[in-house]
């Protein structure tokens, strides 16, 4: 018969392996979600996307990226990917989710987006539930989680911008765009409570330009709204960033010693280093059951 001493032994090594266990999930590196959106169009977010998507692939981290943009895709075809399927297929129950994604360069994963299809553009409650299912289904665990939304303020893009643990705003030094970007953000602060964001420029003459579209949007946003911006960098324009789209390369790959190219690294190691909001949970799981939560809250 078992003495209540070896018993009791047992049962605290028991409690010990449980709590080594969680330990051990605790120290566990959490996925970052960020969401990279814009006030305007062509504005090159779907290029910044890319371009720090395939730089972290290639420094090791496990990368999804999810093409937000649902009813105009581009991400695959930056990339210069041809995906059978589409997140349209898994919406109409034709297809799972693990056959909707697809493997990028470098091992990265994106679950690429229809195009032209205005049915899914606007997701009700129902449709987010399979997506939350699917997703906490998957086997797949990834270090970073990048989200290309569409441009503006549509419902969709207030919903993944909300659910995201950063946000991240890409605009250029035209006038229009940075007015269009502080609407964002002065939409997501006024009516969503957002305070934090990150800032990107593209296509800047020279380094103190960016900074200058920097400062006028703190500027502003620190007279109208209560939030805080954090500048993350600037990519100088070149014509060469046409080109690798035309041919469906991103720059880091293509031209990798080039200004443009050094930029995207910078930018997504800075990207990477940016503190996380004390308020996220710092989990792929987590972000979906925001994104369901937010949805359900203004559908």
């Amino acid at each position: 018969m078992m003495s209540r001493a070896t018993d009791q032994a047992g049962t605290l090594r028991n409690m010990q392996s449980q709590l080594d266990a969680t330990s051990t999930e605790l120290q566990m590196p959490a996925t970052r979600v960020l969401s990279i959106t814009s006030g305007k169009g062509g504005v090159g977010k779907t290029a910044v996307v890319s371009n720090i998507a395939v730089t972290l692939a290639k420094q090791g981290k496990k990368v999804l990226v999810i093409d937000a943009d649902l009813g105009l895709a581009n991400i695959d075809v930056v990339l210069g990917l041809s995906p059978e399927y589409n997140l349209n297929h898994f919406f109409n129950g034709e297809r799972s989710l693990e056959e909707v994604m697809v493997e990028g360069p470098y091992g990265l994963k994106i679950l690429p987006a229809g195009s032209g299809v205005q049915q899914y553009t606007r997701l009700d409650s129902q449709l987010k539930m399979r997506l939350i299912d699917s997703l906490d289904a998957l086997e797949e665990h990834f270090d970073v989680v990048l989200i290309d939304t569409e441009a503006g303020i549509s419902d969709n893009v207030t919903y993944f911008n909300v659910a995201a643990q950063d946000i991240l705003v890409v605009t250029t030094p035209e006038p229009t765009a940075i007015t269009d970007a502080y609407a964002l953000m002065k939409l997501l602060s006024t009516q969503y409570h957002q305070k934090r964001f990150l800032l990107a420029v593209n296509s800047v003459r020279n380094a103190d330009e960016g900074l200058d579209v920097f400062e006028k949007l703190t500027m502003v946003s620190g007279r109208y709204l209560d939030i805080f911006l954090d500048y993350l960098g600037c990519i100088p324009f070149d014509r060469k960033m046409h080109e690798s789209v035309r041919q469906q390369q991103v720059m880091v790959d293509l031209y990798p010693e080039n200004k443009v190219s050094q930029s995207f690294l910078t930018l997504a190691d800075n990207l990477i280093d940016a503190q996380v909001d004390n308020q996220a949970q710092g989990t792929l799981q987590f972000f979906w059951k925001q994104f369901l939560g937010v949805n359900t809250e203004v559908s």
